[in-house]
């Protein structure tokens, strides 16, 4: 079966926070969760550009219930204040899809000094899962989704220069790499404590293959870019083929904890989407457990699994 998006259930009566709703991936998914009926939480870096995104779906779907909430990933004292914003306004979670994410930047950190990819492509994303478990352990068939990328294969977890202190080692690549890797050390290692804590909440992966979004708005400057732009655009699938393996990973029953999703072709670049795997690297339990250690200590936000 080629899993579309005519198989996407209804949603009547389910809550969704998307991470970086406004664009790309996570405008898609937005759009698609609320032709079915859910009620979609656009969390936003810019209040702007996301009610903007929020008219645009409304215009074609007028009756869609999309709310939007300010959340920027890359400063923690703005993680806090959305987690406690939802709270305040919502009694339950049923899907926290973790879309939003930043690729191959210059060298910045963010507002508590972190690395800039890895802070707001893991770090941020951590902190709000944990600051949000109440509200999806509360909720029945509840489920974390985080958004990788094939980019994760040639990632490594380097703890003595885990945010490039050395900024001599620092390249917008393996930095995107090692980002997109801690999504998936992050994802099944999730699953594994709600496991032993015998919760039913599930934790899944999914990537979207190389799909035409503005996410290397970066490298936009870069000359092979440009060069390389007009083939790639035939080459690859489109933003909303892109977004199907995370909407499948967040919404179909089917889904199981620790899963990964990911376009079904060879190379996983294209296609519809189907179950995929990762590398052994993601699946190393000794580096997974540290990075949670070392995560919970620099965000100061723990995980209580047994609410």
């Amino acid at each position: 079966m080629e899993w579309g998006f005519e198989h996407i259930p209804g949603l009547s009566g389910k809550v969704i926070i998307v991470t970086g709703g406004n664009s790309g991936l996570g405008y898609e998914s937005a759009k698609a969760f609320a032709a079915k009926g859910a009620e979609v939480i656009m969390a936003c870096r810019s209040l702007a550009k996301g009610e903007k995104a929020r008219g645009a779906i409304l215009k074609d779907r007028p009756d869609g219930r999309i709310e939007l909430m300010q959340l920027d990933l890359g400063d923690l004292e703005s993680v806090r204040r959305f987690a406690d914003s939802f709270r305040e306004r919502y009694r339950r979670l049923d899907v926290l899809l973790n879309n939003a994410g930043i690729m191959m930047t210059p060298y910045f950190k963010t507002k508590e000094g972190f690395e800039g990819q890895f802070g707001t492509n893991h770090l941020g994303h951590f902190a709000l899962t944990g600051l949000l478990l109440d509200l999806l352990l509360h909720t029945d068939d509840s489920r974390v989704v985080n958004v990788s990328s094939i980019a994760h294969k040639k990632g490594d977890i380097d703890f003595d220069n885990l945010q490039f202190e050395d900024t001599s080692e620092y390249t917008r690549t393996r930095a995107y790499q090692r980002s997109k890797l801690a999504n998936l050390l992050f994802t099944y290692e999730l699953q594994r404590k709600l496991e032993k804590a015998g919760k039913k909440t599930i934790s899944v992966a999914a990537h979207p293959g190389v799909a035409m979004t503005n996410l290397a708005s970066h490298l936009t400057g870069k000359f092979l870019y440009r060069l390389f732009t007009p083939l790639f655009r035939m080459m690859l699938q489109s933003q909303a083929m892109g977004a199907l393996p995370q909407i499948r990973a967040s919404v179909d029953p089917g889904v199981k904890g620790g899963q990964y999703y990911g376009p079904g072709d060879r190379k996983e670049f294209r296609g519809h989407p189907v179950v995929v795997s990762s590398t052994e690297a993601s699946h190393d339990q000794e580096v997974a457990a540290r990075l949670w250690a070392v995560s919970e200590k620099l965000t100061k936000i723990g995980f209580d699994f047994e609410l």
